[in-house]
């Protein structure tokens, strides 16, 4: 008897046996410790048991479909697997009749397999036969028309010779013309070796003859001279080849003589039997022409073509030679041997071609030949010159079928023993079958029910925390109220990570395509991490190339969690140094990687050379902060090169004139470099694993979950673009990525696209108050200047750059004509005076850009009158109006100095010193910057945009003001949640706990603005609930119409958002499908609720 293996448990290694009992059991985990995952498709078809720890059982999927986990509870169930004995079974197998089948089946396939072979072998002879017949008549008719083409070509020399020799006195051709002709027109007779003409000469005209030409007729074959006869044929004009038939009388031979006699009185060609050409001895036959002096009626009599003969003309045919050479360049010519006959006597064929003679036979193929004379028949005759081959085709095919058959027959006899196993084995998979779909099931119910169980009553937590925040507190109570929001963010955090991945697996996620600000994106981003930065002292920047648009359409949202997880990532893991992020056109970096022959690498040394400091700190690399990267594209050198395309892209006109296609795609190469611990070599191949660190100490020490950069790799390849990664342990690590966007049309204008009710851009636009502003910079770090320059040309500001103190001095004294406001610069742009210094507190080590007012007045006192010139400069600009009335000056020009961290200790020497008017803590912002340039100018508030909630809370305000809006939700804490949200921005809220409650307050006509409603409600979700009330709404509209009535402010569509915690199950496309306008997944922030009112619902006030 045999059995079903046992699953064997891998701790124990033993299998769980029944006591008495023949049959496996296998027995279900329990739930908690003993639980077991399943992750499946969702087909029972593609699941594979496999072993993942003691008692679990894991089904992992083998076909496309989505991928899901959930932990169910089988405990006290088991399967007994039933038994059979082979020995019973025998007699319903039925032995006996499937032997004579089995026997029957043999002795016919044999049968077949013989028949094959013959009609195999039959067709393979035929195709034999049918390839030499088309082989022989090929050359045969090759041959055929070369002979006619040069009979043809002989006919027409007849004519010439009619026409100039004959007809012309005196004859216009004589030797040397007709030997030059007759060569030169030789590759229109490729079968003859030679032309030749012979004159007609009678017994009475011969001592004429003789005495004209000055030699003798001569005899054939002696050369001697010939004797006396009634006429003669002696050769007068011939070809170079057949020159030795000079003088010699063509009709001394006996063949020729017949021949001549033959073509002259029919008026045709007449051909000779073979025989051996003179001087050559090759075998071949010779074709005469008559040349008559006069054109003879076609029915002219022998008696008038004797007297009109004037003389012959011939070919001979070399047909040994010729024949051989003809054949030699046809395909095929070693497979076949080819004889030529002339068989006018049938009983006695004679030999024009051929080595071997060819009998007539079954292997022979016979093909006629026309060579123009109707006296004489010639033949072709073709056959293999090897037998043909055993027919190992036809042998090993109908071997092969018997074969197939023979096997075919015994696996039919032998399946027919196991059918009643395989009927029990179906049996037994069919009730798994049903298992493992209920599982799925219940699987695929896993991740609505998490989220929803865990989000709402985080939904609780948060909301009430926010309220309670929102009321007056002490310091120390809003500080713990504080820290238990930051507690329940991350925990959110970490569900939607989780939620993000299943999504990403489940092939579910879908990203928008809307139109966003990159640049404020990634302001937003560096505002999330200035703290952790400015405390562990690490420079953070954004560099964006004015390559760049400013407006994309893509999804911002994803872009942005790509960023954070990123930065985050590094802020966790560098303890000092900087961390950079860079965006650049993919174009351009390729274009640049490709200077230096494709590897920029073996180029960038990285080391400071260009700029001089004044404290020498030893060996620093020419980065952001001077320490070593793993990846060297984000240093100056690279930096320089990129600049440079940048400067030609500006050169090129007005950008904002530039006119892009709506469907342009544009491919940003984004990097996040930092400098910290590094990545160790041995996990590098499993860095963008899920859940998987770099070992269990950097969990301990860093925390985190190890989801993160698995799930930016996945958006990034939703987004057509690459992640990689350069990291060395110990220096730092730099992740680059790829991703694709698309422009926004050239004529929206970016006014559009803030403002109205679509309000597509959650950003304020930066201020414009700046524009032409004149600065410098000073840093002696490239890199890091031209990321400050950056975030001042954002502004509209002019930006001058010194890495050194006597630079600094040397713009510092540039004057401006005073009877203009400006002249040209080698920019092309109005110059003015330098109104602001930024100095970098770092700008040539630790501290020395504190002291660059002391460096500046030495420099100054080294120089008078640069001194006063500094001076003249100032007071031109009080004059001109170029500073605001009023305007207190405590220096000649403000300076701003630019620090990562600061203790108090330098803040009060700078403060006391006067050094600075202001101080701009990194990392820097468009915003921040803005802000510290009204402060010190004393334009506006001098608040930092970023720091208010993009889109504003104003913006809620004057969504939300005044509007009735019916919040669904069977949980009261979440109506209390939601009323106060809403109630908070001036909103009017009514609440009900069911969605049939819902459809009774939105039946029209009502009153209500919008509807938020939760999904999973009981005894009617809100799914459901929304689908009535889309079909009461197009009903009352109908009835509206049909009893004409006007619809001039009618509202029959009542915008409706789902307010859900199931973020798996509230996709848009599903909201979209049942009628709803969009969803806020819980627990929703003011930024998240703004976006889906102003997107979905209300216009401005």
């Amino acid at each position: 008897m045999r059995q079903r293996k046992q699953l064997i448990n891998p701790d124990s290694n033993q299998m769980s046996n029944q006591s008495g009992a023949r049959s496996g059991v296998r027995s279900e985990a329990r739930r908690g410790s003993e639980s077991s995952p399943c992750i499946s498709n969702g087909s029972s078809r593609s699941k594979v048991p496999l072993k993942c720890g003691s008692g679990v059982y894991m089904h992992r999927t083998t076909g496309p479909g989505r991928l899901r986990v959930k932990w169910w509870n089988d405990s006290g169930n088991t399967y007994v697997r039933p038994t059979y004995n082979d020995s019973k079974a025998g007699p319903r197998y039925g032995h006996n009749w499937h032997t004579k089948v089995f026997v029957f089946w043999v002795v016919f396939m044999g049968a077949v397999s013989l028949s094959v072979y013959f009609a195999m072998r039959f067709d393979m002879l035929e195709r034999r036969r049918e390839n030499l017949a088309n082989m022989c008549e090929g050359r045969a008719r090759m041959l055929e028309d070369q002979f006619k083409a040069s009979m043809n070509h002989v006919r027409a020399l007849t004519a010439l010779l009619t026409t100039f020799h004959l007809g012309k006195q005196p004859s216009a051709i004589n030797q040397e013309t007709f030997a030059t002709y007759a060569a030169r027109t030789a590759f229109e007779r490729p079968l003859m070796s030679g032309v030749a003409y012979a004159e007609r000469v009678l017994h009475a005209n011969r001592a004429m003859f003789e005495l004209t030409h000055g030699w003798t007729i001569k005899e054939m074959f002696s050369k001697e001279r010939q004797q006396d006869f009634d006429e003669y044929a002696p050769t007068t004009m011939s070809q170079e080849t057949v020159f030795y038939l000079t003088s010699l009388d063509m009709m001394s031979g006996q063949e020729d003589r017949e021949n001549i006699i033959r073509a002259r009185e029919s008026g045709k060609g007449a051909l000779t039997n073979p025989f051996r050409l003179l001087e050559s001895k090759h075998l071949g036959v010779v074709f005469t022409f008559a040349v008559y002096s006069t054109d003879l009626p076609f029915d002219a009599t022998k008696e008038d073509r004797i007297k009109a003969t004037a003389g012959y003309l011939g070919g001979a045919f070399d047909v040994e030679t010729l024949v051989e050479n003809l054949l030699r360049q046809m395909a095929g010519s070693q497979i076949i041997a080819v004889n030529v006959y002339d068989i006018t006597n049938d009983t006695m064929p004679l030999v024009m071609y051929g080595h071997t003679n060819v009998e007539r036979s079954d292997n022979t193929y016979v093909s006629l030949l026309d060579f123009g004379d109707p006296l004489r028949n010639h033949e072709m005759r073709c056959r293999f010159k090897e037998d043909a081959l055993p027919p190992w085709t036809a042998i090993s095919t109908s071997i092969g079928i018997f074969v197939i058959a023979f096997l075919v027959g015994h696996m039919l006899h032998a399946s027919r023993n196991r059918i009643d196993k395989v009927e029990e084995n179906c049996r037994i998979f069919q009730e798994l079958k049903m298992r493992a779909d209920d599982a799925v099931i219940a699987k695929s119910q896993f991740l609505a029910t998490v989220s929803h169980e865990i989000r709402t009553p985080m939904n609780g937590v948060l909301g009430m925390l926010q309220m309670l925040m929102d009321t007056p507190l002490n310091s120390t109570q809003l500080d713990y109220a504080r820290t238990a929001q930051a507690s329940g963010k991350a925990l959110i955090t970490l569900i939607n990570e989780v939620l993000d991945q299943a999504k990403i697996e489940s092939g579910r996620l879908e990203l928008e395509h809307v139109p966003f600000d990159l640049r404020a994106i990634l302001d937003d981003v560096l505002s999330l991490f200035h703290g952790k930065s400015r405390a562990s002292g690490i420079e953070l920047a954004v560099y964006v190339s004015e390559k760049v648009p400013k407006i994309l359409i893509g999804d911002p949202g994803r872009f942005r969690q790509i960023i954070i997880n990123l930065v985050g990532n590094s802020i966790k893991f560098t303890e000092a140094g900087h961390i950079f992020v860079c965006v650049h056109l993919n174009e351009d970096v390729n274009m640049v990687m490709g200077w230096d022959g494709g590897d920029a690498d073996d180029t960038l040394d990285g080391e400071v050379e260009s700029a001089r400091p004044l404290i020498e700190k030893g060996h620093q690399f020419n980065t952001l902060s001077g320490r070593e990267t793993a990846d060297l594209r984000n240093s100056w050198e690279m930096f320089e090169r990129l600049l440079t395309q940048e400067q030609s892209y500006r050169s090129a006109g007005d950008r904002e004139t530039w006119n892009y296609d709506s469907n342009d795609v544009v491919e940003l190469v984004v990097s996040v470099e930092d400098t910290g611990v590094g990545i160790p070599l041995h996990v590098q191949d499993r860095v963008f694993t899920p859940f998987m660190q770099a070992d269990s100490s950097t969990s301990r020490t860093y925390g985190g979950t190890g989801i993160g950069l698995s799930i930016s790799r996945c958006l990034v390849e939703l987004m057509s673009g690459e992640m990689d990664f350069v990291s060395s342990p110990g220096v730092g690590s730099t992740f680059t990525f790829t991703a694709e966007f698309q422009r926004v049309p050239a004529n929206v204008p970016e006014s559009i696209l803030r403002e109205g009710s679509n309000c597509l851009l959650q950003t304020p636009p930066l201020p414009t108050c700046f524009q032409g502003m004149r600065v410098l910079v000073v840093d002696g770090r490239q890199v890091r200047c031209e990321v400050t320059r950056h975030h001042l040309k954002r502004l509209g500001l002019q930006v001058e750059v010194a890495h050194s103190v006597p630079e600094a001095a040397e713009l510092l004294t540039t004057v401006v004509n005073r009877g203009s406001r400006g002249t040209r610069n080698s920019r092309g742009s109005i110059s003015a005076d330098i109104e602001m210094i930024f100095v970098d507190k770092d700008a040539w080590g630790p501290g020395t850009g504190m002291n660059f007012r002391s460096l500046l007045s030495e420099c100054y006192m080294e120089s008078p009158s640069s001194y006063h010139n500094a001076r003249a400069s100032y007071q031109y600009r009080l004059t001109a109006g170029r500073l605001p009335i009023g305007f207190q000056v405590h220096s000649m020009q403000k300076m701003v100095l630019v620090a990562t961290s600061m203790n108090g200790l330098e803040l009060e020497m700078v403060k006391a010193s006067g050094f600075v008017d202001t101080v701009i803590r990194k990392p820097l912002r468009a915003s921040l910057v803005a802000a510290c340039l009204k402060q010190i100018l004393g334009v506006g508030d001098g608040r930092d945009p970023g720091q208010e909630l993009r889109g504003g809370v104003n913006s809620l305000q004057n969504l939300l003001s005044g509007k009735r809006i019916l919040v669904v939700d069977d949980n009261p804490v979440n109506r209390k949640v939601a009323a106060g949200a809403l109630n908070k921005y001036g909103a009017q809220v009514e609440c009900v706990h069911s969605g049939r409650a819902a459809i009774q307050k939105l039946k029209p006509p009502h009153n209500f603005d919008a509807c938020f409603m939760d999904v999973q409600m009981p005894e009617m979700d809100g799914f459901q609930a929304t689908g009535l009330i889309r079909k009461a709404e197009t009903l009352a509209a109908d009835q509206w119409l049909a009893a004409g009535l006007p619809t001039f402010g009618v509202r029959f569509h009542v915008p409706i958002l789902a307010m859900t915690a199931d973020v798996i199950q509230a996709t848009s496309e599903e909201c979209m499908r049942c009628g709803m306008d969009g969803y806020v997944a819980k627990p929703f922030d003011e930024h998240q609720l703004y976006q889906a009112v102003a997107k979905h619902f209300f216009q401005a006030n």
